[in-house]
């Protein structure tokens, strides 16, 4: 049976506990926060959840339930749930230090750039994921929403164009990024860059036809 879900035996099996937090037993189970491998021995945090074979745990690597599940982390140190381990562990960080990671990762989540928005290409190295041609090193470039499937999950990935693709990348199926607005969020979000700068990316761009808007007919 694979390590990622303990299965309930039946309703005689004693009760799970809520949460433990335990080295892991093995390699097995993947992190259901950052989706990587769980290496044996890594402190983890098990969440207990009805699954389709009874009460189990899914597992998250500490620090990622730290980041992104602090609730969670917060009700299992109350109940010091690394008592119900195996083989408990001889030392746990504090829930201090877990906090600190929490605050850390918010901080990263807030400071992250917001789609769409400009911005200056550092290396020349990089190429438009619409044409496919090289941007130039210090040419100005938009970063568009992609959808990414993940397993079951889709996420916004953020992809880099030139700004003379934005019209037909954003025509895509799997674009994120809304013509409503555009412009405007293109201002909003693009930190760093004068108005010149980001005036010259939107005349590259041209005219995008927002919804509502009909395109004019072709003349006779």
């Amino acid at each position: 049976m694979p390590d990622e879900i303990q299965p309930g035996a039946g309703v005689s099996e004693p009760e799970k506990p809520a949460y433990i937090i335990e080295g892991a037993r093995s390699a097995r189970a993947k992190c259901k926060s950052c989706r990587k491998k769980i290496d044996k021995g890594a402190l983890r945090l098990g969440v207990l959840i009805e699954g389709p074979f009874g009460l189990g745990h899914l597992w998250h690597h500490l620090n990622c339930a730290a980041k992104r599940r602090l609730d969670d982390v917060e009700k299992a140190y109350a109940i010091e749930a690394w008592q119900f381990a195996q083989d408990p562990p001889e030392e746990v960080p504090s829930f201090e230090e877990l906090l600190k990671l929490h605050e850390e990762a918010e901080e990263k989540r807030e400071a992250r750039k917001r789609i769409p928005y400009v911005e200056v290409d550092p290396s020349g190295r990089a190429k438009c994921k619409f044409c496919g041609e090289v941007m130039e090193k210090g040419s100005l470039r938009v970063a568009l929403g992609r959808e990414i499937e993940f397993g079951s999950q889709y996420r916004t990935m953020p992809i880099q164009v030139h700004p003379r693709c934005v019209a037909d990348e954003i025509e895509k199926p799997d674009c994120a990024t809304k013509v409503d607005g555009f412009a405007r969020d293109l201002r909003a979000n693009s930190d760093g860059l004068t108005e010149e700068q980001i005036d010259s990316v939107l005349s590259g761009v041209g005219e995008l036809l927002e919804s509502g808007e009909e395109a004019d007919e072709p003349p006779f």
